[in-house]
């Protein structure tokens, strides 16, 4: 017994400085890093109802969509960076909700959400692991918004095709992520972010819908570090 726990006691020692480990990627202050990758965002929708003359409890929902994206970040300090989410369009699509759920696709909609953070990064800057957090703004533009046929006959049935915008915003994000040491440059780096993003559809009827949409985004990238 005493042999097994002097054991796991050396197995957690050694983790422990493999988190903390030196001679690794070094993220120290003026080190510039860029990370590519892929990242999925799921809106968590709350959705209000279409103002009258809908049916009461008309309210909506919001596909998930995965896309690239490319991260820019700069050390301003040995544990602090400020740090750049830039990408592509991101295409979700809208489905009946509450009292029409299950009747099918309302419409598309494009959203380009570029974020900008303030982090800190926990260890040393050479440190094999180095977890982080921050918080910071999501700007979130919204294009390319198109009702279905399913909308048309949902809000004016017979009449012409409906269309629907959606209001730029500006919202608060959070960001829980670490990275992992390759080798002196290369890095992995996943990360969550959630935003705080509440919104409006205006519908060609003239009829508005407010929505919650804050959205978990889920990112894995690998990164490289350098000084200018």
């Amino acid at each position: 017994m005493k042999n097994r726990l002097n054991t796991a006691v050396r197995v957690l020692a050694a983790a422990a400085a493999m988190a903390v480990a030196t001679g690794a990627s070094a993220q120290s202050a003026g080190t510039w890093m860029v990370k590519a990758g892929v990242n999925k965002i799921t809106p968590h929708v709350d959705s209000g109802d279409v103002s009258a003359p809908a049916l009461p409890g008309t309210k909506a929902d919001v596909k998930s969509d995965t896309k690239p994206i490319l991260t820019f970040a700069y050390m301003l300090t040995d544990n602090v960076s400020a740090e750049m989410i830039l990408g592509v369009p991101y295409k979700h699509e809208l489905v009946g909700d509450g009292a029409i759920k299950g009747t099918g696709k309302l419409g598309t909609a494009e959203a380009l959400p570029p974020t900008a953070f303030i982090q800190y990064r926990f260890f040393q800057p050479n440190a094999m692991i180095r977890p982080y957090v921050g918080a910071g703004l999501t700007y979130a533009y919204f294009q390319k918004e198109r009702g279905s046929g399913q909308l048309t006959a949902l809000l004016d049935p017979g009449g012409k095709p409906v269309t629907y915008s959606m209001k730029n915003k500006l919202a608060g994000s959070l960001v829980v992520g670490s990275t992992l040491a390759i080798n002196e440059r290369w890095f992995a780096d996943v990360a969550v972010v959630k935003t705080f993003l509440k919104t409006k559809a205006t519908f060609s009827t003239g009829q508005t819908q407010s929505i919650t949409l804050d959205p978990l985004a889920v990112s894995v990238s690998i990164g490289y570090n350098f000084k200018l």
